[in-house]
């Protein structure tokens, strides 16, 4: 049985007001401090949990992530078409990185897109390892929370594997 929470995601938590909160230094950060955050987070909890369940976390957050963000920016979208422009945008102007549609089949809702100069690992050294799964909830969460269907975003292509830009594949879930 889990105990009480002390966090329950909302954006209040994420701060409002944030040039002002922190009027010398801006509501913006570098990546390095975005990635030591994530990269010792990672640390700890796979020494604690092990790299099967931490990639399962990483997930998990990345799903409540794609959703909260979808509920912020996206909610009223109405197509497809609308939603994606919307995170093309919001991506951008956020730094998340450069989203891109490379596929879209309509009727199955099978998915190939990509994400160059992606926060979580553009510029990291080349390890033969595919590392955004929380990029691959984050994308889940936003096509669940547009269609209100479970969805599976899966990495097929990672700037840690040479490919210079991070390619998902993503489909309905079975």
């Amino acid at each position: 049985m889990k105990g009480q929470r002390k966090y329950s995601f909302s954006w209040s938590v994420v701060g409002e007001n944030l040039d002002e909160a922190r009027p010398s230094l801006g509501a913006n950060t570098r990546v390095e401090v975005y990635r030591l955050l994530q990269y010792t987070l990672r640390d700890v909890l796979e020494a604690e949990f092990g790299q099967q369940k931490t990639d399962e976390l990483f997930r998990s957050a990345g799903a409540l992530a794609g959703k909260e963000f979808y509920a912020k920016y996206c909610s009223d979208v109405g197509d497809s078409n609308s939603l994606v422009r919307v995170i093309e945008e919001k991506f951008r102007e956020l730094g998340m990185g450069i989203f891109r549609i490379e596929s879209m089949d309509p009727d199955s809702l099978e998915i190939t897109l990509n994400i160059a100069e992606d926060l979580d690992c553009s510029g990291l050294p080349d390890t033969q390892e595919q590392i955004c799964v929380y990029d691959e909830g984050f994308i889940q969460g936003l096509f669940e929370a547009h269609t209100g269907e479970k969805f599976a975003a899966r990495e097929i292509d990672c700037w840690c594997t040479g490919a210079r830009t991070c390619r998902f594949n993503v489909r309905k879930a079975e």
